[in-house]
């Protein structure tokens, strides 16, 4: 991947000023995935461990919609007919979409406007930050089509963001919940008019990728390792985190930037 140049087929990628933006574009159909987009995403997010000039990433939908998850006629139907073997190597595949977006060093920010379900709401769940309009509706919604409500690690994410009782009602009816329920939930970050999200996402983006891009990396880093760790194993990983952050040049310059009494200019090293 280069970021300048990268040209995905499956969906829109757009790259300035350190903030790369993938955006869903099926718009006639609520922006489902296929088969191949979600190895597209997934190839996307792996490559992104090692484009150190992407310093934030932002996921969106194209025609006022996030996604509609996976598409029915491209990936259900086909899957009807599917052996075990061929099913759990799909499961995997989707899985492995969000693996790769939590192992991503970069924040990533869900844009989230109209409908948000299935896979595309686990795609809003794995993202570090989630904007939505009032127009937002998300729903985990395998439950109603006869599956269970663990997908793509949605039993093990959803709780940590909204509570283990709320986490449950929602994978277990697959009902919808509002822009101002998830609001109010801490699902979402912020709600905001449609037509000054895209401007709140980019001003959040903007502010990411001026900071210290290696402290990001090691603070989401510390925020997925430490669901397995005892509260003294976690301070002490974060004791290590921290004392290889200040031997970055990031807060040498912090410290040089407060003195002059002027504001720090992360580059990242």
């Amino acid at each position: 991947m280069k970021p300048d140049s990268y040209a995905p087929e499956h969906f829109r990628w757009d790259f300035a000023e350190g903030i790369a933006t993938i955006t869903l574009d099926r718009p006639e159909k609520k922006n489902p995935l296929t088969f191949e987009s979600y190895a597209e995403l997934r190839d996307c997010f792996r490559d992104l461990v090692y484009q150190r000039d992407v310093k934030v990433v932002v996921i969106t939908g194209a025609g006022g919609n996030f996604c509609s998850g996976g598409d029915i006629h491209e990936i259900i139907g086909p899957l009807i007919d599917t052996n075990m073997q061929g099913l759990l190597d799909f499961t995997r595949m989707t899985g492995d979409l969000v693996k790769a977006m939590r192992h991503a060093p970069q924040p990533i920010i869900a844009a989230v406007d109209g409908v948000s379900v299935g896979a595309g709401a686990v795609i809003a769940m794995a993202s570090d930050f989630r904007f939505a309009t009032p127009e937002a509706k998300t729903a985990f919604l395998f439950t109603r089509v006869g599956l269970a409500g663990c997908d793509m690690g949605a039993c093990a994410i959803l709780p940590r963001l909204i509570g283990q009782g709320r986490a449950a009602e929602l994978l277990f009816t697959g009902r919808s919940f509002s822009a101002e329920e998830g609001e109010r939930w801490g699902y979402f970050s912020r709600v905001v008019a449609a037509d000054a999200l895209m401007a709140e996402v980019m001003t959040m983006a903007g502010r990411l990728a001026a900071g210290p891009n290696f402290g990001h990396a090691m603070t989401k880093n510390q925020l997925n390792m430490e669901w397995d760790m005892s509260l003294d194993t976690a301070i002490e990983a974060e004791a290590q985190a921290q004392a290889l952050c200040m031997q970055t040049k990031d807060f040498a310059r912090a410290y040089e930037a407060f003195i002059k009494k002027e504001k720090p200019l992360f580059e990242g090293d």
